[in-house]
């Protein structure tokens, strides 16, 4: 396949399965060229680059372990991207227990995966951005203060609350910038972490979801949005 002179890129950590699988999708529909990080050696997102050579690219990462993220900021060297956003989402093995049910074993885990983690590869690649580059996280309706009325999944609650704080502050640091930052609400999907309880389907959001974040590229500053483009209160 032969691509176009201009060709838009995004970073999207978090790519091998689930929701960062078919933004990665949804991206190399549009023409972009995909940068998605995995884990493991063989996902789905290894099939996906079969299928679009030359357009994805795949590279290692477990964000939560510091040398492979140092690892990767090197590869990237010389990187400019237009696009980059961080899909992360974990739970502890039991939503319904209360904040003070939860084992510190389980509380640092689920706290450095969605909240502290997402940060630290904003913070360490965002030189490979654009000055104008859209930079977002995958948040979630739950992490929303205003509208929680009805508790339960706290430490999940907790985590994404923390991450739209963290934002809230890394957003104030970029505030001579041109960079549009988003914490994205995915909706309740499909997926291994949402169940199959969950009344959306990645078909029915994610096209969606990604035409929200590239119309946000035009406006600087952070949003926090749903799916379909709606604020989501703090």
């Amino acid at each position: 396949m032969s691509l176009p002179s201009f060709v838009p890129s995004v970073l999207l950590i978090g790519a091998s399965r689930g929701i960062g699988l078919a933004m990665a999708e949804q991206f190399l529909a549009k023409g972009w060229h995909v940068t998605g990080t995995v884990r493991s050696e063989q996902t789905p997102l290894h099939a996906l680059a079969d299928a679009w050579p030359g357009q994805l690219q795949i590279e290692r990462l477990d964000m939560c372990d510091d040398l492979q993220l140092a690892a990767l900021d090197a590869r990237l060297n010389g990187s400019q991207f237009d696009v980059l956003f961080v899909n992360a989402g974990t739970t502890n093995r039991d939503p319904s227990q209360t904040i003070g049910e939860i084992t510190t074993e389980e509380f640092i885990q689920v706290m450095t995966t969605n909240a502290l983690a997402p940060m630290r590869v904003l913070e360490k690649l965002e030189k490979h951005t654009h000055s104008r580059a859209l930079l977002g996280v995958m948040s979630s309706g739950q992490g929303s203060i205003t509208n929680n009325i009805n508790g339960q999944r706290e430490l999940y609650r907790g985590s994404k609350a923390a991450l739209n704080m963290f934002m809230r502050s890394f957003a104030a640091r970029q505030a001579g910038t041109e960079r549009a930052l988003v914490s994205m609400a995915p909706g309740w999907i499909r997926t291994a972490l949402g169940g199959p309880q969950a009344p959306l389907t990645l078909e029915e959001t994610i096209p969606s979801l990604v035409n929200v974040l590239l119309e946000k590229q035009a406006r600087p500053g952070l949003e926090y949005l749903d799916f379909k483009g709606n604020t989501v209160p703090w």
